[in-house]
């Protein structure tokens, strides 16, 4: 691995200035990796202004958690490019600068809007395959579009962490179960928690030592709310309770990135029935955590992960629904995402619970390898510096 006096002596005399272009005061996954590439930007000897998009959520981190280092990059500063990290119906392109967007979908297609909004850009970055050939699919011309992925930060996650100790609402620690799954998720139809809730109550019974844990984000309001009212109409439909199933524990306090290693430690396997990624941070993070992985065998998920280091589901083409979000749903009209097999999930856990120390294991050496930030960064810079260069 180059270090980082290396990675800036290879960029000398190329990309030395940047107009980064997003939020960064939130929890969200783009608030994540907008500060994270601007700490590496910084770090491999590229000057930032960094430019607030506070429009992304009325959510933001409580001051404890915040670093405000970040906010004394806001100074102005003279660059040839704005980098924005948002949808492309967000960017507000900065007519002194080239201008690139940096944005990912998590279904087949992207919205037409999107085409004409990032036809008006220099480029298009997305970090995995599965969303550039979403914007080729409604007619991005390929020229127009480079993949350039996300990364983790090895210091983090690449050490032992001490797992989290907490106990059920029962007052059993959860740390007495032998299998403990991990999901971390904001609330939302895409991430399926319905989904996994029901291979949950189909796969499991209240006599399994195992143990579901549930890190949900609620960051959009009336979604935990309704999960509520899905669950209890799951048990209707299915004709059991979660009682009778293994426990399920749900997580929603707000833990800083330190703790999350944390919170990865304390699971023996992490699974995800999501319709549809972009990248999936947390996915990566519990690889490079070591935990056995569970998830669809879709979108974002085959950019790093192979039937050799995971459990991967089959899964289906369906219409992307987002019902009870008209804003949301005219977003993805026309677009399919993918419904994880069922029964074959129920199957993985079931085999989970029986054998959990078998399985595929094997992603986090390839992620701590490959997938770091220095290693995103320093790809990144390679494709802006060849937009300067045209």
């Amino acid at each position: 691995m180059e270090s980082v006096e290396e990675m800036r002596a290879a960029h000398a005399g190329r990309l030395t200035s940047l107009r980064v272009h997003g939020p960064f005061h939130g929890p969200s996954g783009y608030d994540h990796h907008v500060r994270e590439f601007t700490r590496e930007l910084v770090r491999q000897g590229v000057a930032v202004q960094l430019i607030d998009l506070p429009s992304w959520s009325s959510v933001k981190l409580p001051p404890p958690m915040r670093d405000s280092w970040f906010d004394e990059l806001q100074r102005p500063l003279d660059a040839e490019m704005t980098l924005h990290f948002c949808m492309p119906h967000q960017v507000e392109n900065d007519r002194q600068t080239l201008n690139v967007n940096y944005t990912m979908f998590e279904a087949t297609r992207v919205p037409d809007a999107w085409i004409e909004r990032n036809l008006r850009h220099d480029l298009v970055v997305v970090p995995t395959e599965s969303s550039r050939q979403a914007w080729l699919t409604t007619g991005m011309p390929e020229e127009r579009l480079r993949v350039s992925p996300l990364g983790i930060d090895p210091d983090i996650y690449g050490k032992p962490a001490e797992p989290l100790v907490f106990r059920t609402q029962a007052g059993r620690p959860v740390l007495d179960y032998t299998t403990r799954f991990l999901n971390v998720s904001e609330l939302g139809p895409r991430k399926n928690i319905v989904g996994l809730l029901h291979a949950w109550l189909d796969a499991t019974r209240e006599t399994d030592d195992a143990i579901l844990l549930l890190k949900l984000g609620r960051y959009a309001p009336g979604w935990f709310e309704l999960l509520l009212l899905q669950m209890r109409q799951l048990e209707d439909r299915v004709g059991r309770r979660f009682v009778d199933a293994a426990p399920v524990e749900m997580l929603l306090d707000l833990l800083p990135d330190a703790d999350m290693p944390r919170l990865f430690a304390a699971g023996t396997h992490y699974i995800s029935l999501s319709h549809g990624e972009g990248w999936d941070q947390p996915m990566v993070e519990a690889a490079a955590s070591g935990l056995r992985l569970i998830a669809p065998a879709h979108s974002a998920y085959l950019a790093y992960l192979t039937r050799d280091t995971a459990t991967l589901l089959p899964s289906r083409e369906v219409p992307a629904r987002f019902e009870g979000d008209p804003e949301l749903q005219a977003l993805f009209a026309g677009a399919n995402w993918w419904e994880p097999d069922h029964d074959a999930a129920v199957a993985a856990i079931r085999a989970a619970i029986a054998n959990p120390t078998t399985g595929p294991l094997g992603a986090r050496d390839l992620v701590l390898r490959e997938f770091t930030w220095e290693h995103a960064t320093a790809g990144l810079i390679d494709v802006l510096t060849a937009v300067l260069d045209k």
